[in-house]
């Protein structure tokens, strides 16, 4: 029998809610009914609540409601909560894989003992769910990299990692909204900006969506690079229409 959900306190003003432990799309969707269901209940005293992959951090004004007041209202909510596997958009976001974008490209392939070819061929056959965002305003945690690329994070993280750089670690994949320390494995680039103040909407993608990727050439993505910096390139054509 789960011993999940489970209350655990974070500092003098939040709680998290956890729903169970790992990576795993079921838990996930426990997390983002509750978000979503608080969102719409808009309880008093409550100012933020925080999905991740397994727990909703609940962030409050103690002058505004009491820890236990606004426990067992979750409580309640937890004993009718539905959760169903969150539907998001799905995009389909270029990549380019050329050795000058992707300095981690040929030690992965090596290390996974199967081709740089293989390594994009595998990496663009994927379909990735974005869990949460984190670390920084844009970053997207992607689930659903094949096994046979999965790799423990860099012993020794880059001071340094270009805005859209496309990365991998262990079950993940990412892309970089701009220049960071980091130390996933960088094996491409994408031209995209994955946060754009400027945008109506600045962060790209969202908790719930879906991802692939498709493969383009230097000058691919050197037209393209031109377009997103003018301020011309046209996001919602990367949108796959249901």
């Amino acid at each position: 029998m789960s011993n999940y959900p489970q209350i655990r306190s974070f500092g003098d003003t939040g709680f998290s809610v956890e729903f169970g432990e790992g990576i795993d799309r079921a838990v996930n969707a426990q997390v983002m009914a509750l978000h979503a269901a608080l969102g719409e209940a808009k309880l008093p005293g409550v100012v933020e609540t925080i999905p991740s992959f397994r727990a909703l951090l609940v962030q409050y004004d103690p002058l505004a409601a009491t820890r236990a007041e606004l426990e067992a209202q979750v409580r309640a909510m937890l004993a009718g909560l539905k959760a169903e596997q969150r539907t998001g958009r799905l995009w389909r976001l270029p990549v380019c894989y050329a050795p000058g974008l992707a300095p981690d490209l040929l030690d992965v392939a090596e290390r996974c003992k199967i081709t740089p070819d293989a390594v994009i061929a595998t990496h663009t056959a994927g379909r990735y769910f974005v869990y949460m965002l984190g670390f920084m305003p844009g970053l997207a945690y992607m689930g659903g990299l094949d096994a046979s690329l999965h790799l423990p994070r860099r012993k020794e993280p880059r001071l340094k990692v270009p805005q859209g750089s496309v990365a991998i670690a262990e079950s993940m994949t990412t892309i970089y909204p701009w220049e960071s320390p980091g130390g996933w494995h960088l094996i491409g680039r994408t031209p995209l900006k994955l946060f754009d103040a400027v945008r109506p909407e600045p962060i790209l993608l969202a908790a719930g969506d879906e991802v692939t990727y498709v493969a383009i050439s230097a000058d691919e993505y050197a037209a393209m690079l031109d377009r997103v910096e003018q301020g011309t390139f046209d996001y919602a054509a990367l949108q796959v229409k249901p």
